[in-house]
């Protein structure tokens, strides 16, 4: 901002914004976006396709092969030469495609999680998305709201703003409107002003947009920070390492190979160079972790389709090993439409569609008063369920609200928090007294009354009163209604002080609200399967303990009469943490919980090495978001701050969307597995077969054999793997725990053992190729073996590919064909590796020999045989498994 606005009157920003409080016009909004442009920060230039090319060409084992080929074209193998640089290029257009995909996923669901904010426009209040504004802008905050561009506050009512991204100050700052004298005030004492990407932690308020985009404070920030690199994730990190140490061990046994081939004297210098360079480059898996990001990816896009915003890719990961789910009742594990069922008025109770409605009664009055819900210019109500429901109760039964309000408007108010459970307006009276509506928690409220209204009489509150009216919210409690407790009293002036000391005492009370929120219909088979799969789910409300309990015996969360399942707010406080983590396995319900006792529930499970989900939609929510494992987020009821403390954001706020989220986070980790699992088994058998050939003194398959088998064998069927339906019974397992890796449940095992069954077959197809020659003649012979050796290792790993589908179970128990993707990659790589022996010309390009009936039988025999030999494997080690 060029101008020092803080230190200008609000009359001055407006004019100079050329606005009013009413805000902008639809034209005057179009006009302003094609001079300003959107509301965003600019992300720094993205690579183009040319230099993401290019960038492929920087790893080290690609520097390694156009040094081969160079090797090869030097020594007068240009042929060689020129497959080696094919294959270069062909694993360059992989990765650009790869990674592509990746920004592609990733870049949707930044565009599906973008934040909105409530705006005034043409004198109606309007959602927008908050890239849409433009300054003189008129932008509406509430708790729980990120600020979406530079404001000058205009209206404020007990507005507190965290201003730690730009400040470093964690403690939120109390704003004002008054005007700054000095002019060079730092940003953190600029109390009139909001900053965009702030968070709004307390009470209300109104601004006028003054900065937009890279013209806002924290846009500075952002220009200096586009130019710095991209942090990679753990899971890249952890896939790295892996890589690393298979390049040393590989490296070594490729120096081995270079010097027991020279001892061996049929091979040149030149040649056992290229064989120890093809050998490292084809057995090293450079290009798994770009295949695990694709696989990652892929499954945020199918997530997303089904509602589940995965915000961080390695959460995709994560959610597959979740052992708890923390669940938030309202809005997830019910409908979040609060509608009005019962009224204790006049002390009695009633039906709520059987009474009489008049505004003249304190109890409307109050429900309306103490009630923050906005209604757009499309009739929708915006606001918390609770209140919305007041005031949809009015609007049904013919209650002008907007009226009321405009002849008794809100002067002040001392704002809802979850500690006191209590919110207050003060009302304008026409007589120019007081109207103060209190509404909250009954066993809260009831403490601050001394009288109470019966059909218009006012009296005096006794015990005996008090019993009857929380004899009636128990009675309404049972039945699983939310009950609101409602209060007024008159007052002469606004006290200097705001507060629950001021203003909610000596109150009399004027009703009771009972309302239902129905669990939605799909909840609970969704919990009846995430406890079929080892995953224990918990509800957490801040509704009375017996609301919570009618609502989990009907989820099927605990059992009815279970009691001892259910812990409250207050009990919870008076357990130590140790005392509480040895007893956190007996609790299923919390009840009359704040959000912060949620970071007690997390570390407590967490100390019992589980993994842990939690759902928030609050700020005071984001400190237990962080701390678990998957902090889950409402995308319809949840707070900007909550989303952004979020690993994944539910659109649809549904706790069935968590459930099949865990299962295709665990469909993604079987399916990572698979692909790893087939790419280094494929790697050991190739390393084992040029070693043994090495030390055997045979004939050694060239570089171009390697390379070939490399590029059609790994790319396509890896990637497919990775789209690979769910196994049958994949959610009647138990989680797999926090300590299990990639590796875990028999993947290492099988790696090794097939590896070398690899090497293996193919090492007998071309000893028996050798010893039972089809022609005649030393050369012949040789090249039929090289031949069939190349068809086998190539053909293996395509057979193999199979296997992987299941790590212990039958590929015949299931459709092995359901996956086209994959069928499609199966027919590619067998056609390619074909190709290279039966179109004429090919075969002099690659060395080898036309090959007949009884050599393919054999080939296609010793290929085929690893599918036989591994499913007796797999049989055996079930019946281990089973009689263990």
């Amino acid at each position: 901002m060029t101008k020092r606005i803080y230190a200008q009157s609000v009359e001055d920003v407006l004019a100079d914004q050329k606005t009013d409080l009413e805000g902008l016009t639809t034209q005057e909004v179009t006009e302003r976006t094609e001079k300003y442009g959107l509301n965003q920060l600019s992300e720094g230039k993205s690579k183009s396709m040319i230099q993401k090319f290019f960038d492929q060409f920087k790893d080290f084992m690609i520097i390694v092969l156009i040094v081969a080929a160079l090797i090869a074209a030097s020594s007068g193998e240009v042929v060689d030469a020129i497959i080696i640089m094919l294959v270069v290029v062909l694993n360059a257009v992989f990765g650009v495609f790869q990674e592509s995909k990746a920004e592609e996923a990733i870049n949707a669901l930044k565009e599906m999680s973008t934040p909105n904010a409530n705006v005034k426009r043409n004198g109606q209040i309007e959602i927008v998305k908050s890239e849409h504004l433009v300054p003189g802008d008129i932008v509406l905050l509430e708790a729980g709201d990120v600020i979406p561009a530079d404001l000058r506050l205009t209206q404020i009512a007990s507005l507190k703003i965290e201003e730690s991204a730009l400040t470093g100050e964690s403690v939120p700052v109390d704003k004002s409107l008054l005007l700054l004298e000095d002019e060079d005030a730092g940003i953190g004492d600029r109390h009139n002003m909001a900053f965009m990407n702030s968070n709004v932690t307390y009470g209300r308020g109104e601004g006028i947009v003054v900065g937009t985009g890279m013209d806002t404070e924290v846009g500075r920030i952002a220009g200096m920070l586009n130019s710095a690199d991209e942090m990679k994730t753990p899971l890249q990190e952890n896939l790295n390492q892996l890589g690393k140490t298979l390049t040393i061990l590989i490296l070594i046994i490729a120096v081995i190979v270079f010097f027991v081939g020279l001892q061996n004297g049929d091979n040149s210098v030149i040649d056992m160079l290229l064989i120890a360079i093809s050998l490292a480059v084809a057995a090293i898996p450079e290009g798994l972790p770009a295949i695990v990001t694709i696989i990652l990816a892929l499954g945020t896009q199918k997530m997303a389709k089904r509602n589940a915003i995965v915000r961080k890719l390695p959460a995709v990961e994560t959610l597959g090993s979740t052992d708890i789910i923390a669940s938030d009742k309202t809005g997830t594990l019910t409908l979040n439409q609060m509608t009005v069922e019962k009224l204790f008025i006049n002390n009695e109770l009633v039906d709520a569609d059987k009474v009489e409605t008049n505004l003249d009664n304190p109890l409307y009055q109050v429900m309306s008063f103490s009630n923050d819900t906005k209604q757009t210019s499309e009739g929708e109500l915006i606001g918390d369920p609770t209140e919305t429901a007041l005031i949809q109760y009015h609007l049904d039964h013919g209650l002008n609200v907007t009226e009321l309000l405009a002849k008794e408007p809100r002067v002040a108010e001392v704002p809802f928090d979850s500690e006191r459970k209590l919110m207050s307006t003060i009302q304008k009276n026409t007589d120019h007294t007081f109207f103060v509506a209190v509404k909250g928690a009954p066993d809260q409220l009831l403490k601050r009354v001394t009288r109470y209204i019966e059909n218009g009489e006012i009296k005096a509150m006794t015990d005996a009163q008090l019993d009857h009216i929380m004899a009636n919210n128990h009675d309404m409690a049972t039945q699983a209604l939310r009950v609101l407790a409602f209060a007024y009293r008159q007052i002469d002036a606004i006290p200097e002080t705001l507060d629950s000391e001021t203003v909610e005492n000596d109150l009399i009370f004027a009703g009771l609200v009972g309302m239902i929120d129905p669990e939605r219909p799909e909840a609970a088979a969704a919990v009846h399967e995430a406890k079929k799969a080892g995953i224990r789910p918990l509800m957490i409300t801040g509704d009375h303990r017996d609301t919570a309990e009618a609502i989990a015996v009907r989820l099927g969360i605990v059992e009815a009469g279970q009691h001892e399942a259910i812990i409250s707010g207050s009990e919870l406080d008076d357990l130590s943490d140790a005392e509480f983590e040895n007893k956190v396995e007996q609790y299923s319900v919390y009840a009359r919980v704040s959000p912060e006792h949620k970071v007690r529930i997390v570390k407590a499970w967490q100390k019992k090495n589980q993994v842990v989900a939690m759902t928030g939609d609050g700020v005071n929510d984001a400190p237990a978001l962080k701390s678990a494992d998957i902090g889950i987020g409402m995308g319809i009821t949840g707070t900007e701050v909550s989303k952004g403390a979020s690993d994944m954001v539910l659109a649809d706020d549904n706790f069935a969307t968590i459930v099949f989220a865990v299962k295709e986070g665990r469909k993604v980790f079987s399916n990572i597995q698979k692909s790893i699992q087939y790419l280094l088994s494929a790697n050991l058998g190739e390393v084992l077969t040029l070693f043994v050939m090495t030390m055997m003194g045979w004939s050694i398959l060239a570089p171009v054999h390697i390379l070939w088998i490399n590029l059609v064998t790994d790319t396509f069927p890896a990637i497919a793997l990775g789209v690979e339906p769910a196994e049958k019974g994949l959610m009647s397992h138990k989680p797999r725990g926090r300590k299990s890796n990639f590796f875990s449940g028999g993947v290492m095992p099988s790696i090794i053992y097939q590896g070398i069954l690899e090497g293996a077959i193919t090492l007998f197809v071309y000893w028996l190729a050798l010893t039972y020659p089809v022609h005649m003649g030393d050369k012949l012979i040789h090249a039929d073996a090289l031949t069939m050796a190349f068809a086998t290792l190539g053909l293996i790993q395509l057979f193999h590919a199979f296997n992987v589908k299941s790590i212990h179970g039958s590929i015949f128990n299931r459709n092995i064909f359901k996956n086209v993707t994959f069928n499609w990659s199966i027919l590619a790589s067998f056609a390619l590796l074909a190709a290279t022996i039966l179109i004429p010309g090919l075969n002099k390009m690659f060395h080898v020999s036309h090959l007949d009936i009884y050599q393919w039988g054999i080939v296609l025999a010793g290929s085929f045989s690893i599918v036989v030999i591994v499913e007796i494997v797999k049989f055996i080690q079930r019946l281990f498994r089973k009689n263990k």
